[in-house]
């Protein structure tokens, strides 16, 4: 047969995090050909992972990626791991990326990490950004939304043109009222961060180790084109359950935004859908009903990862009478009413609130400023100011938001430019002075611009190490609060789940839509349960250091081997105490036994002790015993046994 007519092989390659579930498998006992089955993988797959398993379970990298080369160095893990964020934090502020910007992007942080990693250099860590990797990176990350060539990020002066015409024969062919025309949108919120030049923040970059306050949470705001009718914020931050929360007793339902949580702090189409069912939908219904309005309305936004078409068919019947409409690509900063001044509005109203806050604990307690920022300012008193500043957020602002895309809803008297930022930054300025602060009305609108402006390599990697802490911080406290799930039953349903996935990606002809549907179930639910799996490998081998830990410190004052006894039988491995001690019964420490001896007394053979200790009661350190213990049951103390298997003949 010709060779061109032969089908190409297709090659399934398997994940790193498959091959370290199979590594894992095998050290808890399973048989190769039982692993060969179980992940449909031939035995010399199997047998090859099992021979790099040290390589594969040291290796740390993004998501997604299947092989090891020496290409593939951590820096480019990081490189992926930095871009991902990025990525996300463009979308989240309404722009598009293209694959040039991408690649643009990771040469960048690339050189940044490399700069600023000791003992590397360009020559030793090349990174070219070429189309191979791009695809490769697409596909593991599961990213959507990106354009092939040209800037994305610049505004569509003519498409939002063209959409404001098209809008406006929309709501008159519609009937749709001011009242019942909406628009939501994201923004990111830095609610830890003051001006550049106040000392709090030259201070806090001359510490050691400065890692810069960017605690960032993720807000939607929405309101509708009569400017009348706010809705409640959905908020989400990269902590469940915060500690300040589990101390003030917070009930997270009855706070004024809608409280969601990940460790990326982003919306996700999960979030969006929820606050539609629990907050838009309700609130937008009973709103109509009051103002006896036809229930229907018209929700106006871009189209973003956690809001992309098919929204409609996601919704409850109930709430069949929202419709929505989506603008064009990269008319956001031209059109979309909440980027017309109303989130920018919101931020300075945020930050006034925040300086009246510091203001007010200064001049009531004896607290200083800096002890209040660094020690005392939390998420709940940021929660408080958030539900201030947007109920201060005007009807004027909301209805002259909508002047580019709605031109006939906004009202004469309102239709010439808001000038209410500027009483708001000469008071933040006032407040600022006030305490001592070095800060101008340049510095105010600098730091709310600063909400959007690039991030910085460091601010990335700062944002990277919060989602990574923020799951494991809360582990303990959620596994009390929900019970305790076992490690064997993690371990069995994390093994089914890397089973589907494979049968999935083997069988399922969209790859891409494969690729994004796990990488988000894997981001937002199993995530959580390697996790809990993590924290509990950590606890187990800190309790482990423990205990060597004693029986080291006990080791010293070994100064040689006393016997006692003759006629020792020969196959009778001796009993090895560390430390012999003449407590009392009452005044024993618990005894950690090494090993369980299961002879009858007449087998046993004379005792042999490494160290007499004459030390009195009260210098005594815990007895570490490596062999079962002959007291009589009252006089024994608690007893935890780590190990039941014989040790070898000495």
């Amino acid at each position: 047969m010709d060779k061109s007519c032969k089908a190409k092989r297709i090659i399934n390659r398997t994940t790193i995090e498959v091959k370290k579930e199979i590594i894992s498998k095998h050290e808890s006992g399973v048989r190769v050909c039982d692993l060969a089955t179980q992940f449909g993988i031939a035995k010399s797959t199997i047998s090859t992972i099992l021979k790099n398993k040290e390589a594969i379970k040291g290796a740390n990298v993004a998501r997604g990626v299947k092989t090891l080369t020496r290409q593939r160095t951590q820096t480019i893990e990081e490189v992926e791991k930095l871009l991902f964020i990025w990525i996300n934090e463009k979308q989240l502020a309404g722009d598009s990326v293209s694959e040039s910007i991408i690649c643009e992007k990771a040469l960048h942080l690339h050189a940044d990490l490399i700069k600023n990693t000791p003992g590397t250099s360009p020559e030793s860590d090349i990174f070219k950004a070429s189309r191979g990797w791009f695809e490769k990176f697409k596909r593991r990350s599961g990213i959507r939304n990106v354009v092939r060539h040209g800037k994305a990020a610049s505004a569509n002066k003519e498409d939002a043109d063209q959409f404001v015409l098209e809008f406006k024969d929309y709501v008159e062919a519609e009937g749709f009222l001011p009242q019942q025309v909406f628009n939501c949108d994201e923004t990111g919120l830095f609610w830890k961060k003051m001006p550049k030049r106040t000392y709090i923040t030259k201070e806090e970059k001359s510490l050691p180790g400065h890692k810069p306050m960017k605690d960032r949470l993720t807000l939607l705001f929405c309101g509708n084109a009569s400017g009348d009718f706010k809705l409640k914020p959905l908020l989400v931050y990269h902590s469940e359950n915060p500690r300040v929360f589990k101390k003030n007793n917070v009930i997270k339902s009855k706070l004024h935004v809608m409280w969601r949580a990940n460790s990326k702090a982003w919306v996700t189409r999960q979030f969006f859908i929820e606050w539609v069912h629990e907050v838009f939908g309700p609130s937008v219904k009973k709103y109509l009903q009051e103002k006896n309005l036809p229930i229907k309305c018209l929700l106006v936004m871009e189209n973003a990862p956690a809001h992309s078409p098919g929204l409609e068919d996601e919704l409850m019947e109930e709430f069949s009478f929202i419709n929505v409409k989506f603008l064009p690509p990269n008319t956001t900063p031209l059109v979309q009413p909440m980027d017309q001044q109303v989130i920018s509005n919101f931020k300075k109203l945020y930050t006034k609130a925040l300086f009246q806050r510091c203001f007010e604990v200064t001049s009531d307690t004896e607290l200083t400023l800096r002890e209040f920022w660094k020690n005392h300012f939390n998420i709940l008193h940021c929660l408080h100011l958030i539900d201030k500043a947007w109920r201060d957020v005007s009807h004027r602002t909301m209805k002259s938001a909508w002047k580019k895309l709605w031109p006939d809803a906004v009202p004469e008297r309102v239709f010439e430019d808001v000038e209410e930022d500027a009483p708001i930054v000469e008071d933040i300025v006032s407040l600022g002075k006030s305490m001592g602060l070095e800060v101008s009305s340049d510095d105010v609108e600098e730091l709310v611009e600063d909400h959007k402006t690039e991030l910085t390599t460091e601010e990335l990697q700062h944002i990277l190490t919060e989602q990574q802490q923020a799951a494991t911080e809360e582990l303990s406290s959620e596994e009390e609060g929900r019970g305790s799930v076992s490690t064997a039953l993690i371990k069995e349903m994390c093994a089914k789940w890397i089973e589907v996935q494979i049968f999935v990606e083997k069988y399922h002809p969209d790859k891409a839509a494969v690729s994004h549907a796990t990488n988000t179930f894997n981001d937002n639910a199993m995530s959580h349960f390697r996790q809990i799996l993590k924290h509990r490998k950590k606890q187990m081998s800190i309790e482990k250091c423990l205990v060597r830990k004693r029986s080291s410190e006990s080791k010293p004052g070994v100064s040689g081997v006393k016997k006692s006894r003759e006629g020792m039988a020969e196959e009778e491995s001796p009993t090895v105490i560390l430390e012999e001690g003449y407590r009392t019964p009452e005044q024993q420490s618990p005894i950690v036994i090494l090993e369980e001896d299961h002879r009858t007394p007449e087998q046993h053979s004379p005792i042999v002790i490494l160290e007499e200790d004459h030390r009195t009661p009260e210098q005594h350190s815990p007895i570490v015993i490596l062999e079962e213990d002959h007291r009589t049951p009252e006089q024994h103390s608690p007893i935890m046994i780590i190990e039941g298997d014989p040790p070898s003949k000495p």
